[in-house]
């Protein structure tokens, strides 16, 4: 469930892909007969999928509050305390059809593996979305013109396993080395760039079913490992990266009106003051009380997270007077801004650190671990949209190669659970206002510990817990109902339900 607000709205657009995207203009009509091309099919399936579902400021900050990087101070925000409901959309696979549509004109094309290793990922991806609710249709999801419109619910242990299946299919497509060109928005058609993506997929999906990993899995994790066809570099991250394109432009862009209404929470903050960490001074701008009191804009400790779970209200009035530190200017003033981080080579190091103090691999926690965070480092160090703005503290390579001092310093004295909670705390960091949260890790680590206030939270049927999972799609009530009542009878008796642990927690 890799966030429980939009990354599921965005799996569900991907499930019935019939919306256009706001990047570019197509002219031509994808699925013109007269016209239609395996390439403009790939350009907007990606386009759909990779977007930000609604690109605007106010959404983008709602899309990123589930994980506690942010706190709205303009009104009680719903994501941020725990509110979850029935999203709109369906579990129907409506762009799987694409993918046949993309397998099929791609016959005869040079680029003909790499095409099927596309709608290979993507029919992998689609599964995604039992991480948000539990079983869904699956195997017989987008088989409507084959007279199944009501498909059936597959289990989400079956799921997993296929979508294990479809991943290791794309590696082997992507491993033949066909470059298929600019209609990839993500990695400009870079075969060998999906196949190191294919395998980090497998891994990801692998760790975090890590409660229910069988033998089979855990083994084949290791496999993957010690192939060595991995990220080596940043450049191999797997980003969306917009661009001065009025139709391609960050989601924050502009987004000044929706910035001062807007902090950093109270546990970035602390964390990054803990960790001597500079990108503090990237996320955020001092609390200009503090400034007041006269602290410089450079002292870590002239900036102030809010409490997520503080009432709105009250958060209101404080943010009036100056008490927190807001998210950083420079978000709003480049139309390009960060990119739409997805996944990098950051995120593979730290699980793979993980993997190594679980014993499912053997290695050297700390060698990743620190070659995570000095990768994350070294992405902002260079980042385009973070040369100015950030208060006179520029990440350096000085400063990276000095990073690992204090709280930084792996524990490699501590215990295992200490140093499990500074992997999975990094980890966490990496998706910081990037438009990609991580709830699922949260859910399955229970780290960061993630404020929850009963006064405040908004969770509709106990406000003492942390939603599990979303509710089913309204529409599956209608559409599906035999399917849909069967599904939620077996899994959750009879409850549709968000507090409900679906199976991959149990």
């Amino acid at each position: 469930m890799k966030n429980l607000s939009y990354i599921f709205i965005a799996l569900i657009a991907l499930m019935t892909a019939g919306s256009c995207s706001n990047f570019e203009e197509l002219n031509t009509d994808p699925n013109a007969a007269t016209t239609v091309s395996p390439e403009m099919l790939t350009t907007q399936l990606m386009k759909n999928a990779y977007r930000f579902w609604n690109p605007n400021a106010a959404d983008f900050v709602s899309g990123n509050l589930f994980c506690k990087h942010i706190a709205v101070l303009a009104g009680a925000n719903p994501y941020q305390y725990y509110y979850s409901y029935s999203p709109y959309g369906s579990l129907t696979g409506g762009a799987f059809p694409t993918l046949k549509k993309i397998e099929e004109f791609a016959k005869g094309n040079p680029a003909e593996p790499s095409f099927q290793g596309i709608a290979l990922f993507f029919r992998a991806g689609g599964g995604g979305a039992t991480f948000s609710v539990g079983d869904i249709p699956y195997s017989e999801a987008g088989l409507a013109k084959e007279g199944i419109t009501r498909p059936k619910y597959d289990k989400q242990a079956n799921i997993i396993v296929d979508m294990l299946k479809y991943y290791k299919a794309a590696e082997e497509k992507f491993a033949l080395g066909k470059n298929f060109g600019t209609c990839d928005i993500m990695y400009n058609g870079d075969a060998s760039k999906w196949r190191k993506l294919c395998n980090l997929a497998q891994l990801n999906l692998i760790q975090l079913i890590s409660k229910k990993a069988t033998a089979e899995q855990k083994a084949r994790f290791a496999a993957i490992v010690a192939a060595n066809n991995l990220m080596t570099s940043n450049a191999d991250n797997f980003q969306l990266v917009y661009t001065d394109n009025a139709n391609a432009s960050h989601p924050f862009y502009n987004g000044e009106g929706q910035r001062l209404g807007t902090a950093v929470s109270k546990l970035v903050v602390d964390e990054l003051r803990k960790l001597n960490d500079r990108r503090l001074f990237y996320f955020a701008e001092p609390a200009k009380y503090l400034i007041t009191a006269g602290k410089k804009e450079i002292d870590f400790d002239a900036y102030e997270g809010a409490p997520t779970e503080l009432a709105g209200d009250k958060l209101a009035v404080n943010n009036a007077a100056g008490k927190y530190s807001l998210l950083n200017i420079r978000y709003t003033l480049l139309k390009a801004g960060d990119p739409f981080l997805k996944t990098s080579y950051a995120e593979q190091c730290f699980i793979l650190a993980e993997a190594v103090e679980e014993g499912w691999i053997t290695g050297d926690a700390k060698d990743y671990y620190e070659k995570g965070v000095k990768a994350q480092l070294t992405y902002y160090m260079n980042l385009p949209s973070a040369q100015t703005g950030v208060h006179n503290m520029k990440i350096t390579q000085a400063y990276i190669d000095g990073y690992f001092t204090g709280e930084a310093a792996f524990k490699t004295t501590g215990t295992k659970i200490d140093r499990l909670r500074q992997i999975w705390t990094q980890r966490w960091l990496l998706d910081f206002f990037t438009g990609t949260l991580n709830y699922n890790n949260f859910l399955r680590t229970g780290w960061p510990l993630f404020p929850l206030d009963p006064a405040t939270s908004m969770n509709p049927e106990d406000k003492t817990k942390y939603p599990l999972r979303w509710k089913y799609p309204t529409s599956e009530l209608t559409q599906n109902p035999d399917n849909y009542k069967k599904a939620i009878d077996e899994q959750f008796g009879g409850n549709d339900g968000i507090n409900v642990a679906p199976w991959w927690l149990k």
